[in-house]
This record gives C-alpha cells, structure tokens and sequence, in this order.
C-alpha cells in the first residue's frame, strides 16, 4: 500500500511540476513576430470620398497567469514611436485567461505605417512584462495592401 501511496505521490509531483513548467514557458514564450505571439486583426476605415478615416487594431493574447494588459500601447514605424491609448478586457476560458487589446491608430499616423519599412507593437502587462515585437513581413505588406487601397 505504501509503494501505491508513493507512486501516486511521485506522479501527482511530477504533473505538477510540468503543468507549472507549460505554464510559465507560454506565459513568457519567445516569438520573433507579433503574428506568432498572439492573433492580430488589421481594418480600416474610409470616408464616402475614400480618404482615410481611421484603422484599429485588435489583438488577442491567452495566458495562463491573471496579469491583465494595460490600456497603452506604442506603435513603432521605423523607430518613431506612436503612443496611443487601448481598451482592454479579461475573460476567463477555461484554464487560461482571454486578453484582448483594441486601438485605433492616430489618422496623422497612417502615412507613416504605409511607408514604413517596419513597424513594432508594445504592449505591458499589469505584472510588468511587457512584448516589444514586430510584425511579420507578411503582416505588414497586408497592412499596406488596406491603406493603399
């Protein structure tokens, strides 16, 4: 009864022990790209003239751990940092929580992002983390394909 007692012991440390390493390592995963850190959507908006009108970017991020994000964010387009204001919420799903990030990009910004050779998203957590990456080529490119349109 004992080896039983044991065996189930060292089993139930051995989930724990990996259930707290996935979670930490998706917490805090390395991406080389915002597209491949969390799910981003890119739309934009026209006057009837066809002239900008504004563009929004949403982003959705699951996490183990309960940081929330902060309503700011920082666009950069080749360097020149563009600090806006977000909305943010919190759901819980399951075992991990839902953040999701909206803002909308400055009009007089727009210019810039169609131009730009790059372009990066900062966003901070409550817990003071905080993700500093760029988009992918392909994200960009599709970002530019809506402006000029």
């Amino acid at each position: 009864m004992q080896k039983i007692l044991a065996g189930v012991g060292v089993v139930i440390m051995l989930l724990g022990i990996f259930g707290a390493s996935y979670t930490w390592n998706h917490d805090h995963r390395d991406a080389t790209t915002l597209d491949k850190y969390a799910t981003t959507e890119f739309q934009l908006a026209r006057d009837k003239d066809g002239n900008w009108e504004s563009a929004t970017l949403s982003l959705w991020d699951y996490r183990y751990d309960k940081a929330r994000l902060l309503n700011k964010a920082i666009i950069f387009t080749d360097g020149a940092p563009w600090e806006v204001d977000a909305v943010t919420r919190q759901t819980q799903v399951g075992w991990r929580n839902e953040n999701k990030l909206f803002f909308h990009f400055p009009k007089s910004s727009l210019k810039d992002l169609l131009l730009a050779k790059e372009v990066r998203v900062k966003f901070f957590y409550d817990n003071g983390q905080s993700i500093d990456l760029p988009l992918s080529r392909k994200d960009l490119l599709a970002w530019q394909r809506k402006l000029r349109w």
